[in-house]
């Protein structure tokens, strides 16, 4: 293989409803930053029906070049549709680089084009960087989150990953940024659709995604039951913010996975996080150490969470939050 031929950092930009996801903005950032140590363009992939209309919006979100697919048979995510386009795109463009979010639709589709542009696939990616030999280079947490490996695909291209939502930084909206949109026309083979959608069921949870959340209210071991996370969810509700959880609490059933924080849940970045009975473990760490603002709780005065956070208050959770809450509501109430 001639990998002078393989050029650019494509990233596949997921919509759902016509709704750009916003794991692909980030994924547009991060290849961005790559872009300026390659010196290659950033082209976003871009799949749906009527979405030509939002091509520009990723151009002002860092792509220097738009790939776009319109048409019926894209207006819903199905493998074999998807993958058949996508495989075609990166036959025509001979991309250097591919990036997936790792969502439910990412961790589906890369596996399936990896094995057709017969390349490698790093999975679940918390982090991306450029060797001095210009390779890609894809950490991921491995050993159940207890190392973190980095690989490379040094012999193949495209260099494909898939990368969590929450971990990489979506540039600032520039409406200025001038780019490129190039219409494609896929060939589908329509024989091989094998699955059609016969219908869709939203479930509403009455809740934003972890992910989205400004104000997070996590809770861990310490807690202990449903009963300590109702304190946490009056907290929660005088500040207008979401609860969420450590991997302990999703184990023992007393939460959701979706609420899971850390290298086996979801990564998160929120204005505030309040770390309520974590211990603070490398797993629950990688998770959430970027939040802005980080406030821990815990009765271990030697816990690890201590040693990231801005703010740490020893005592019983049960105490210090209803406390907490109340001194809020009043402040609140005054204002």
């Amino acid at each position: 293989m001639d990998k002078s031929n393989y050029k650019n950092i494509f990233v596949f930009v997921e919509q759902r409803d016509g709704v750009i996801q916003p794991v692909g903005l980030e994924l547009l950032g991060k290849a961005h930053e790559l872009s300026q140590i390659l010196g290659e363009k950033v082209v976003a992939i871009f799949l749906g029906h009527n979405i030509k209309n939002q091509c520009q919006t990723l151009i002002e979100y860092g792509a220097d070049e738009v790939v776009f697919a319109d048409c019926p048979e894209l207006k819903d995510y199905l493998t074999e549709q998807y993958s058949q386009a996508i495989a075609q795109i990166s036959d025509k463009f001979l991309p250097n680089i591919i990036l997936f979010g790792a969502t439910t639709i990412g961790r589906d589709l890369g596996p399936r084009l990896s094995a057709r542009l017969a390349t490698g696939l790093t999975a679940d990616c918390t982090k991306l960087e450029i060797s001095e030999e210009k390779e890609l280079m894809m950490t991921r947490p491995a050993f159940g989150g207890n190392l973190m490996a980095t690989i490379m695909c040094t012999e193949r291209r495209p260099q494909m990953s898939t990368v969590r939502p929450g971990v990489m930084q979506k540039m600032s909206r520039d409406a200025s940024r001038k780019g490129e949109i190039v219409e494609f026309k896929p060939v589908f083979d329509a024989s091989k659709f094998a699955v059609k959608l016969v219908k869709k069921v939203k479930e509403n949870k009455g809740k934003k995604d972890i992910t989205e959340a400004k104000i997070l209210v996590s809770g861990g071991r310490g807690v202990g039951c449903k009963e300590g996370f109702d304190k946490l969810g009056a907290l929660a509700e005088t500040l207008n913010a979401q609860v969420s959880s450590s991997r302990s609490m999703v184990d023992a059933g007393v939460m959701p996975h979706d609420v899971q924080v850390g290298q086996t849940g979801k990564t998160v970045r929120p204005d505030l996080y309040f770390a309520i009975g974590i211990s603070g473990a490398i797993q629950h760490l990688a998770g959430m150490e970027e939040s802005d603002l980080i406030i821990a709780i815990n009765r271990d005065k030697d816990a690890p969470i201590f040693g990231v956070s801005d703010l740490g208050i020893v005592g019983d959770f049960a105490k210090v939050v209803p406390l907490l809450n109340e001194r809020l509501q009043k402040e609140i109430k005054e204002k």
